[in-house]
């Protein structure tokens, strides 16, 4: 039987039975005669091979969509079926219209706000407008037959298999979808980092009424443009979505050929989760990688020739306008004089055991009317003024055939090409590398067209200080010559051209844990840029410092292999620890008495943890004993102590890397922060000395599993955001962190040498075998060897095969 399986494969095309079944997950309802094959509609062949990555076969785009959207819905129906309930506005409906939103496609608070919104931009018809537009500007025919596909292959695995996850089993909210629904979500993603940041103000801006201030109350008072600066550098900073990513270039590899360690860091739980697969037509395309759920195409990947992975951007995605409003209609708007009409978008939602909600949503040719960057910091709509919102991403649907140029690419001048043409990529950074020995760091992404210029010429009074202090532009909206205007290579108004980003190719090494495109290579620093894509000569993060520290020591060191990326993936090295462990130590132990005042104003014996942090061996393995403790201390410290009395030595822009440095051991919070550590530590039972793992777990099937890798506010690169839970025994659950990694290189043969491991697994139903395998990999610092090329698809042990189909 096996050697025939793999004269079947071998065919490649061939359309054949397997009399392997799906992965527990997606077990047939009605049995093996399912999966025979027909000549009706869309099908495809997926070899699942170890932790059940499936490889996907297709004659063509629509194929494999469908191939994936089955495969997709195999693994993770209920979180692919909760998004498509926020995307069509139907959350208060199902959950109730108070309870928390689905985090994964906005930052609504409430399903009542994600309702209205997404309710909004379906009525709109937003989505089919922008389906419409020919290529590049909308989707070309092969994402549009990819989104076609998925949809089809989706529902066919919803009639044909009975759901096992027990979050949505027997659940009336889990239905078919249409291409209308993926490319919805396809464009939720796109726009997370701008509209979606803002739903919750977009649905409840209001014209004023009387002496009412929509967004502010009875007062008129103006913002406070320290408070919006520092909002909105909160805004674009959140650590919701992070990476690491570096390449090599050639002459620093063991054969000539590039090398690239990518290291997302995502949510572990809910729809931003990343999910692996190979996708392959042959003679067109063969690429393997991790895809985020509900989208077509990889993501972030690898082939026969080059490899690539994202890091979120410093970039600001978003910008605000300042209306002037017609005195007698505050819904009136003048442009040079001129009065414009806001648009009305009334949006009715269906609520849980109660009656219908009806809100009104304010439009204008910039975009939603917007009356607060948070809940601390209002943006006032009175009668003479109010605050629109333009975010260029609310359109921007070519992500996918950006990924689709990737994953046909032949080498990084094809993933610029890729880039320029399509014009796609919304808040991330591409970094990549190739087997030419090619490396390619650029932040070539979608931002509102903001120039220095312009910021100077058209920014208002509170515009002057948020641009410089943030990047964030708030522009005269009155003024016509305050438009955005074009880039002659752009592919539309309103956006940079390829011409304008910041870019480095073939630097020995280009790496970027989140920073600034400036310090992508310390000896190549990339500046000229506007300041909306980032800052120059600025302090960098702990996490950029012991990146590029790191990495440019690998590159010095020279002929490297995907083991010394497998190396430094999981070095868990601490750089705060490196700065500040040493002297913290010894000022702990001078200490009288060896005693520190708590913040409770009471004296607490800390004389063990002076030792403890001495022997520390500065890394976040779960065997590091003294870890646990510096890790609960740094947070406490930074918050206590202001950023410039905390080092002695100040940052350099001429040092950016070894500065700030020496840790300020006279500020009187430094004691209080050790005193309270320790209490907080004894009072969990949890001794200060205790192995990291035994304290930073996560349980699956039962099984306690330790956690290596630590907060990236310590600088560590494998960075884990756990949540803790003294009752139970320390860090018991990571949301957030390290997610689908990948270490690609290529040598003398046509396969490329990767290694994988997608940290919390492929499938999020308890039921399947796939919940947590790959998890206990990480927990051990394993990785899988991937199976691109025929030959070790067909010989691993775990092969399971099986033709999906449609019929009519």
């Amino acid at each position: 039987m096996r050697s025939r399986l793999r004269r079947l494969v071998l065919g490649a095309t061939a359309l054949f039975t397997a009399a392997s079944a799906l992965p527990a997950a997606a077990a047939p309802s009605q049995g093996r005669a399912e999966q025979h094959p027909s000549r009706d509609g869309m099908s495809a062949v997926i070899r699942y091979t170890e932790y059940g990555i499936p490889h996907i076969l297709a004659k063509n785009y629509a194929d494999l969509g469908f191939g994936t959207g089955w495969a997709q819905a195999a693994d993770e129906v209920c979180t692919l079926a909760d998004g498509f309930v926020t995307l069509r506005g139907e959350r208060s409906r199902y959950f109730g219209a108070d309870t928390a939103a689905d985090g994964a496609l906005s930052g609504a608070r409430t399903n009542l706000a994600s309702d209205l919104y997404f309710r909004g931009v379906r009525e709109s018809r937003t989505v089919e407008k922008v389906l419409a537009e020919p290529a590049p500007v909308g989707p070309s025919r092969e994402v549009r037959g990819m989104m076609r596909g998925w949809a089809a292959g989706y529902n066919a695995w919803l009639k044909k298999n009975k759901t096992t996850d027990p979050a949505c089993a027997g659940a009336s909210w889990v239905r078919p979808v249409t291409e209308l629904d993926v490319a919805a979500r396809g464009l939720a993603i796109a726009s997370i980092s701008g509209e979606g940041r803002f739903v919750d103000t977009i649905t409840t801006a209001k014209p004023p009424t009387g002496t009412t201030t929509a967004g502010s109350g009875p007062s008129a008072r103006k913002p406070d443009a320290k408070a919006v600066a520092k909002a909105a550098d909160e805004l674009w900073g959140d650590p919701g979505m992070g990476s690491n990513a570096v390449a090599f270039r050639g002459d620093t590899t063991a054969n000539g050929s590039g090398l690239l360690l990518g290291n997302p860091h995502y949510p572990w739980e809910g729809g931003r989760r990343f999910w692996q697969s190979q996708q392959t037509i042959p003679g067109e395309l063969n690429v393997s990688g991790g895809s985020l759920l509900g989208t077509p195409a990889i993501s972030i990947g690898f082939n026969a020739h080059v490899a690539w992975s994202h890091t979120v951007s410093t970039g600001v995605p978003a910008n605000f306008h300042r209306l002037n409003l017609d005195p007698a209609d505050p819904t009136t708007y003048l442009v040079d004089g001129k009065p414009e009409r806001m648009r009305k978008r009334t949006v009715t939602v269906a609520v849980q055991d109660g009656a219908p909600v009806t809100r009104t949503q304010w439009w204008t040719r910039y975009g939603p009317v917007v009356t607060s960057l948070n809940s601390q910091v209002p943006l006032p709509w009175t009668s003479t003024t109010a605050y629109a919102l333009y975010d260029p991403n609310a359109s921007n649907l070519r992500f996918s055939d950006t990924s689709l140029g990737f994953s046909k690419a032949k080498s990084t001048d094809d993933v610029l090409s890729s880039l320029a043409r399509h014009q796609g990529i919304p808040w991330v950074n591409t970094i990549a590398a190739d087997r030419a020995g090619h490396s390619l760091y650029t932040q070539s992404q979608v931002l509102p067209r903001i120039t220095d210029g312009l910021a100077e010429r058209c920014s208002t009074e509170l515009g002057r200080t948020t641009y410089p202090a943030s990047g964030i532009a708030i522009l005269d909206g009155s003024r016509g010559d305050c438009a955005l205007g074009s880039d002659p290579d752009a592919v539309g108004p309103g956006i940079f051209g390829p011409a304008r980003m910041p870019t480095l190719k073939d630097a020995p090494y280009v790496e970027n844990s989140n920073g600034t495109a400036w310090m992508t290579n310390a000896d190549r620093p990339i500046t000229g840029y506007e300041r909306v894509f980032g800052t120059v000569g600025t302090q960098l993060g702990l996490r950029t410092r012991g990146g590029i520290e790191d990495v440019a020591a690998m590159a010095d060191k020279g002929r490297l292999t995907v083991r010394d990326l497998q190396r430094q993936q999981f070095a868990n090295r601490v750089p705060a620890g490196d700065l500040a462990a040493g002297d913290l130590a010894r000022a702990c132990a001078a200490l009288p008495g060896g005693s520190a005042t708590g913040s409770d104003g009471k004296p607490v014996d800390v004389s063990e943890a002076c030792g403890v942090l001495k022997a520390w061996d500065r890394t976040m393995d779960t065997g590091s004993r003294g870890a646990l403790l510096f890790d609960r201390f740094w947070p406490r410290l930074e918050r206590a102590v202001p950023p410039g009395q905390l080092w002695k030595v100040p940052f350099s822009a001429a040092d950016p890397v070894g500065t700030p440095n020496t840790l300020n051991t006279d500020v009187p919070g430094l004691a209080t922060a050790l005193a309270d550590t320790v209490t907080e530590l004894r009072a969990a039972g949890i001794a200060l000395d205790a192995p990291l793992g035994a304290h930073q777990f996560v349980v699956r099937d039962g099984e306690r599993l330790p956690v290596p890798g630590g907060a990236g506010q310590l600088g560590v690169w494998n960075v884990i955001q756990p949540t803790w839970d003294a009752a139970r025994g320390g860090y018991t659950e990571v949301p957030f962190g390290s997610s689908h990694l990948q270490a690609v290189g290529w040598d003398g043969s046509r396969c490329p040498v990767a290694r994988t491991l997608l940290t919390y697994s492929q499938s999020s139903n308890p039921e399947s075998p796939h919940f947590a395998d790959q998890t206990r990999l990480f927990s051990g610092e394993k990785w899988v060897t991937s199976r691109f090329c025929e030959k070790d698809i067909v010989s691993s042990p775990k092969l399971k095969v099986v033709r999906v189909h449609e019929r009519h």
